[in-house]
């Protein structure tokens, strides 16, 4: 059955997927089913997304009954939902203001438009935003030249100006960047693409400090962090240090499109009658949808069972780097975990695949896991043992 879906879908779809091959029909909690009735257990999650799992109840019921009553009405119109989401994410933000769009790419070219008309409203020339080497914004085409991953960029050139790129953790680099045209500096409190790279001791407190210096503005980028992967609602709560700007998407639709901008009321009010726009962004399906999250994230704990769950899956991994020459390094925080290899990954990808576990790798030798937060330490313990089998053989 998945064969002939497969080739179906090699007919005619795009090829800008290098695909696994198989074909998902169903999901509940962490498993998944393909089309021939084989179960997985997903520690990918869509990539940082369904982190309530697959199908959960509250979220579809919430679109269902949204749906029933109202799809959309365009952003010339209040909607209650729309209202409701913007209020619970400033209530518990340093944020004023919300911008609602349909991804992160699209979150991210608003932070980057409203950190350039910020300067333009006072008459200020500047326009160079600094990000951070290894960094992943996105795809479109302001997000892909803020993005510090040559390989991403390659063949879109030219590429829009004004970004510059700096290691990240270092700050007498980003220093030295620093100059009276700087706008902006853009990073993501941990680098996930980039190989899940948590940020050094004080190292975000010097780069507020940097900005504040220069004038500059700080764009967080939670695109991947937010929303309680790292077992806080943000990442940024870790450190206690604020941005002006924030991007937020995955997680906060558990699998549905919505991405958005969140700003203090000084830099917000930027933006006027205008400025910018998304026609589908906050339909009040997707909102009602992505309130749901929010709420069942704050009922079920879900903060607090993301450390201790994280904790415990670092530990296990860190018994495997005990154990296995091959893994170099494990890091991150709450559930968004790498395990450095010596070694390509793909291949133990695709051993843990046949073996029922997704799993992915980025960087060519960085293991990610990103499981749903309601993972159990079974599910952990279960992966631990086929990764400990998939090592042992040296694949």
């Amino acid at each position: 059955m998945s064969e002939a879906i497969k080739a179906k879908a090699e007919s005619v779809l795009a090829r800008t997927y290098n695909r696994m091959p198989l074909v998902f029909v169903k999901g509940e909690g962490c498993t998944l089913w393909d089309a021939d009735g084989k179960s997985y257990t997903d520690f990918l999650a869509g990539i940082a997304v369904c982190s309530l799992g697959h199908a959960h109840p509250d979220v579809a019921e919430a679109l269902c009954r949204q749906a029933g009553q109202l799809m959309h009405v365009s952003n010339l119109f209040y909607t209650l939902p729309q209202i409701e989401l913007a209020s619970w994410l400033v209530e518990r933000s340093f944020a004023d203001r919300v911008f609602f769009c349909n991804s992160g790419t699209e979150a991210n070219e608003a932070a980057i438009k409203l950190a350039r008309k910020y300067f333009s409203v006072k008459e200020e020339k500047r326009h160079n935003i600094i990000t951070m080497k290894q960094s992943f914004h996105g795809r479109t085409l302001g997000s892909l030249a803020a993005t510090g991953q040559k390989k991403i960029q390659d063949g879109f050139e030219p590429l829009l100006p004004g970004f510059e790129y700096v290691p990240f953790n270092d700050p007498e680099a980003l220093a030295a960047r620093m100059t009276p045209d700087t706008c902006a500096v853009m990073l993501e409190p941990i680098q996930g693409e980039g190989g899940v790279i948590c940020p050094d001791p004080g190292y975000l407190e010097k780069v507020r400090r940097m900005c504040d210096e220069h004038g500059a503005l700080l764009i967080y980028d939670e695109v991947q962090t937010g929303i309680g992967r790292t077992g806080k609602l943000f990442a940024y709560e870790h450190s206690g240090v604020s941005p002006d700007i924030m991007t937020l998407a995955k997680a906060l639709g558990n699998g549905l499109p919505i991405g958005a901008m969140l700003a203090t009321e000084k830099v917000a009010s930027a933006f006027s009658h205008g400025s910018h726009a998304s026609t589908f962004g906050g339909t009040p399906t997707i909102c009602a949808a992505s309130l749901a999250v929010l709420k069942c994230i704050e009922r079920d704990g879900l903060l607090e069972k993301c450390r201790t769950t994280g904790e415990y899956f670092k530990g296990r991994l860190l018994s495997l780097k005990a154990k296995h020459a091959v893994v170099k390094d494990v890091r991150g925080l709450g559930l968004l975990i790498g395990m450095e290899l010596s070694c390509e990954g793909a291949p133990i990808v695709k051993a843990c695949l046949e073996k029922g576990y997704i799993i992915n790798c980025i960087q060519n030798k960085v293991l990610r896991f990103v499981p749903p937060l309601i993972v159990s330490k079974e599910e952990i313990d279960g992966l631990i043992a086929c990764l400990d089998q998939v090592l042992g053989e040296g694949k």
